[in-house]
């Protein structure tokens, strides 16, 4: 606390000297703190949070979830299905047009789909099903009987609602675009691509005065990388960023002191994505239920919130939201942690090390980390701390290359499909798998109730098969949810009407403006 103290007042004394460096009217610049791998995030084959934020300043999608995380159209005007549930018909809006001046028809959405399963990536495998080492698409045509209209067949009824799923995370190019994509995107959003600084991570982009739902009221906006808490302080302080949209590598009580700053406010808004611990199933000792049980028992989630949050979240004990028509509270892992001794030892833990893995320069997951290594090595858990770089831990991940490690989902734990995602067999990664199911976690009867719960057509019924299913899973702790983080947005004073959504996406700045 006093380091960060001191940090602060150091460049308080700045701005009193009048070395504060102002922005000017027409640009907004918006920190995003981790550094991301691709501008294309259509072809890609790695799951990339960051990515996906930046996506969602230049791109639409056909289908938005509402703040019910219900779906409905984006660039889709109309969403119609037939009465046997397997016919799709979207209507595209009017006066839709790319960054390049093209306007949106249904041959853009063809030709999107086209190289989405074209180029086999970590989107693509959400549209399949794997089937005795077999896909199978959901899909089974895309037709577009005029230049308004896309009709998708899906394979059976129920996939329907799995297809309005998947459709969100889907940005729509132009035609011919898909190799300029890598370097110089053209979409529908927002904000108009300009150029990229690789080396910096840093993107520039201008306001597109064409977009169909309005311009922004600003004219340029900058997208500056900053991983380092400490910098993304002086950056604040200094006027290098106007805003800090959900800033995770962050401490709380930081957050707070920014609060009280004269140039700076820090508001609070209600998420929806969870913060949650992996546990890598196929790993020893993990392998056994008990020691995963016992981790559950072991952390004060309660307590992690009130005194390394501040407040800012709230417990969770599943991956869904509250909010979630689906949403089921499963096994409940409060704080136990004689429980949590008497687990490890039905198990017979012997003390072996349990590497734990989170992305470095996160100062808000160290924080809560090293916090919860304590409250493990409290029961008796040898757990050992090693921090790598976002993209290296992505890789590790996905390869199995781990027994622990700390993240949060962003936006996809909204729909209990995710369920499948995470927890089903056919998810473990592994070659024409990209996503999801880090924690390799296999078990036959949750994959059939999930299976199930997808494929009826009945809410009530689908209901019951998904609260089923994450009993559980909840029970055999794959993964541990621990709390849903507030989305929290620091911006320099000048920048008003912020009001972010629960599920922490960067939709709303193209709503923010500057004040005079």
């Amino acid at each position: 606390m006093l380091r960060y103290s001191i940090i602060l007042l150091f460049f308080t004394v700045l701005l009193s000297a009048g070395t504060c460096r102002r922005q000017t009217n027409e640009y907004v610049t918006v920190a995003l703190p981790e550094s991301f791998s691709t501008l294309d995030t259509l072809t890609s084959t790695a799951s990339d949070s960051a990515a996906e934020r930046v996506r969602n300043l230049m791109f639409n999608s056909l289908v938005r979830k509402n703040e019910n995380f219900e779906y409905v159209g984006e660039l889709a005007s109309d969403i119609v299905t037939s009465e046997d549930g397997k016919t799709v018909t979207l209507t595209l809006r009017d006066g839709v047009k790319f960054h390049n001046g093209k306007v949106l028809t249904s041959a853009d959405v063809k030709y999107t789909f086209d190289k989405l399963f074209e180029s086999k990536g970590f989107k693509s495998g959400a549209f399949f099903d794997t089937v005795d080492g077999k896909q199978i698409g959901h899909i089974n045509s895309l037709e577009t009987p005029d230049l308004k209209t896309v009709v998708f067949v899906v394979g059976r009824p129920a996939l329907k609602n799995q297809l309005l799923s998947n459709l969100v995370a889907i940005p729509i190019i132009a035609e011919g675009t898909a190799e300029q994509q890598k370097e110089s995107p053209v979409g529908t959003g927002p904000f108009k691509f300009v150029k990229f600084d690789q080396s910096q991570n840093t993107v520039e982009f201008e306001s597109f005065a064409d977009y169909w739902e309005g311009a922004p009221k600003f004219s340029k906006l900058r997208v500056k990388t900053v991983t380092d808490a400490s910098a993304l302080q002086a950056e604040l302080q200094t006027g290098g960023v106007d805003i800090a949209p959900a800033p995770s590598n962050m401490p709380p009580d930081t957050l707070k002191l920014l609060g009280e700053m004269a140039n700076l406010k820090v508001e609070q808004f209600d998420g929806s994505n969870i913060q949650y611990i992996g546990l890598n199933t196929t790993s020893p000792p993990l392998d056994k239920v008990k020691v995963r049980q016992a981790i559950g028992y072991a952390i004060d989630r309660d307590k992690l919130i009130r005194e390394l949050l501040s407040g800012q979240a709230k417990p969770a004990s599943s991956i869904l939201p509250v909010g979630s028509w689906a949403y089921s509270p499963g096994t409940q892992y409060d704080f136990d942690p004689e429980r949590s001794k008497a687990l490890l030892k039905e198990a017979g833990y012997k003390n072996e090390p349990i590497k734990f893995k989170y992305s470095s320069g996160n100062a808000a997951f160290n924080s809560y980390a090293q916090a919860i290594q304590s409250s493990l090595a409290a029961v008796g858990l040898n757990v050992q701390i090693e921090t790598l770089d976002p993209g290296t831990l992505r890789t590790q991940l996905a390869q199995g290359q781990f027994q622990m490690n700390t993240g949060v989902w962003i936006g996809g734990n909204q729909d209990p499909i995710f369920l499948k995602d995470l927890f089903t067999t056919g998810r473990i990664p592994g070659p024409g798998v990209a996503c999801c199911n880090r924690s390799r976690y296999s078990n036959p009867e949750v994959d059939q109730l999930l299976d199930q719960a997808i494929n009826e057509i009945d809410r009530e019924k689908a209901r019951e098969l998904y609260v089923k299913a994450w009993n559980i899973i909840s029970g055999d702790l794959p993964l541990m949810p621990l709390w849903y983080p507030a989305n929290m947005v620091v911006s320099n004073k000048r920048i008003g009407n912020v009001k972010m959504n629960p599920s922490g996406d960067w939709t709303f700045l193209k709503d923010v403006t500057i004040v005079n």
